[in-house]
């Protein structure tokens, strides 16, 4: 199991990562409902905001590409998660705040 240090630096580096069509990240977005990493192998469980995202390939690929960058992280597998559904709950404050800026009101 990976020690909270290390858990701590996957979720910085998926902070890194922004969704193709809103200017935050997958993150702040409320995308990812699950992180782990066991040996050199991290979980991650993501949603999208739709079952017909246009960007689902992109997401993942960059998720992918990102953790692969950590220390220690050889493989990443990404679980697709539906329920529960994603809603704009799930958005974090920043998330909130960015889609503020841009004129989009929840």
């Amino acid at each position: 199991m990976a020690t909270a240090k290390q858990t701590d630096r996957l979720w910085q580096g998926l902070h890194e990562v922004e969704d193709p069509e809103f200017p935050m990240s997958v993150v702040d977005m409320g995308l990812i409902y699950g992180l782990r990493q066991e040996g050199g192998t991290v979980f991650v469980d993501l949603t999208f905001t739709s079952m017909g995202c246009p960007c689902m390939d992109f997401i993942i690929s960059d998720i992918r590409r990102r953790l692969l960058r950590e220390p220690e992280v050889d493989q990443v597998h990404i679980e697709i998660v539906w329920d529960p559904p994603w809603s704009a709950e799930r958005l974090t404050e920043r998330g909130v705040a960015a889609l503020e800026t841009f004129g989009v009101g929840l």
